[in-house]
This record gives structure tokens, C-alpha cells and sequence, in this order.
């Protein structure tokens, strides 16, 4: 019988190539060797599945951003250090998981979308953090609130991502975040 871990780690490399609504447990059990069936002993539904992808996505997401904070002390690096774990992602041929998911927003299951928006939320929350003690220092400029420019960082890094992958271009994501955080000098 396949571990949790295992389940999820290549759910994730699912999502992330394919997309929530591009794989079935089908896809997973036979790349496992195993029946549909234990699957479902560890995730009844493949919205539950999808909910504990998001929470663990999260969960390791937020120790990235714990380390950037613990080894990284100017705003600007850690923005890069923040575009760098995309770049990262990228460079495995993969996309953000969140990111996969928010283009399927509309079909995923409620609790699903709450998950979700909570990882957004928190990404932002973080990314406001560093933009206000940037523009604090003097460091940083940009115009109107820290949380609508982190909205703006996010939402710019996941379209650069989109990009890159659409054009086959990993080097292109690269240039666009540089570009973007060099906006962001004061």
C-alpha cells in the first residue's frame, strides 16, 4: 500500500504539469502499481486530496519564506530569494501548484477554493511585510499600499511563470522577476 507521501508528491507533479482537472486516481494508481481502491483508503475523494496538496503546498511554502526571513536581511533580496523559489519550480518543468489550481478556480470543490485563497492570502501577507520594511527603509518605492503591490508582485510572478512555460523559455521568467523587483528600487 502507497504512503500519503508518496500519493502526494506525484498528485503534485500532476498538478503541476497537468493541472486538478487533468488527472484521475486512475493516473495515480497505476503510476504507483497499486488499485484505485487504496488510494481512496487515504483520500476518500480526490477532494480531499486536493485540499491536503494545498495545505502541504502551503505548509512548505511558508518554511521557504521562514528561511528567506532567518538568512536574508535587505527587502530587496528577499524578494529575489522569494522569485527564485518560482524560478526553482520552473526549472524542474513544472508550475506553481497554487497557481495550476487558480486557473481551475471555478471548478474545484469549495473547500478547495478556501484553501486556496488562504495560500494567496498568505503570500501576500508575507510579501507586504517585506515591501513595508523596504519603503520604510528606504529601499523600496512603490505606489499605494504594501498588500496591493504584494498583490501585484504575486500576481505578475504566476503570469511570468505562465509565460516561460508557454514560450519554452525558463530564462525568460528570470529576466521578467529581475525586471520586476528592479521596479521596486527606490
Amino acid at each position: 500500500m502507497p504512503s500519503n507521501q508518496r500519493i502526494l508528491d506525484l498528485a503534485e507533479r500532476l498538478v503541476q504539469t497537468r493541472g486538478y482537472n487533468g488527472f484521475s486516481y486512475a493516473d495515480i494508481a497505476a503510476s504507483l502499481g497499486v488499485t484505485k481502491a487504496s488510494l481512496h483508503y487515504h483520500f476518500p475523494a480526490k477532494a480531499a486530496l486536493g485540499k491536503e496538496l494545498i495545505g502541504r503546498y502551503e505548509r512548505n511554502f511558508l518554511a521557504a519564506l521562514a528561511a528567506i526571513d532567518a538568512e536574508v536581511r535587505k527587502p530587496r533580496d528577499k524578494l529575489r530569494r522569494y522569485a527564485g523559489i518560482y524560478a526553482e519550480v520552473l526549472a524542474e518543468g513544472r508550475m506553481c501548484l497554487c497557481g495550476m489550481l487558480a486557473a481551475e478556480y471555478a471548478t474545484l470543490p469549495k473547500a478547495m477554493q478556501q484553501e486556496l485563497r488562504h495560500y494567496f492570502a498568505e503570500n501576500e501577507r508575507w510579501l507586504a511585510a517585506v515591501l513595508d520594511h523596504g519603503r520604510r527603509a528606504g529601499e523600496l518605492a512603490f505606489k499605494g499600499s504594501a498588500r496591493e503591490a504584494a498583490g501585484l508582485l504575486v500576481s505578475s510572478l504566476e503570469g511570468a511563470m505562465m509565460l516561460a512555460r508557454s514560450q519554452g523559455n525558463t530564462k525568460r521568467f528570470g529576466a521578467l522577476a529581475e525586471r520586476l523587483i528592479a521596479g521596486l528600487a527606490a
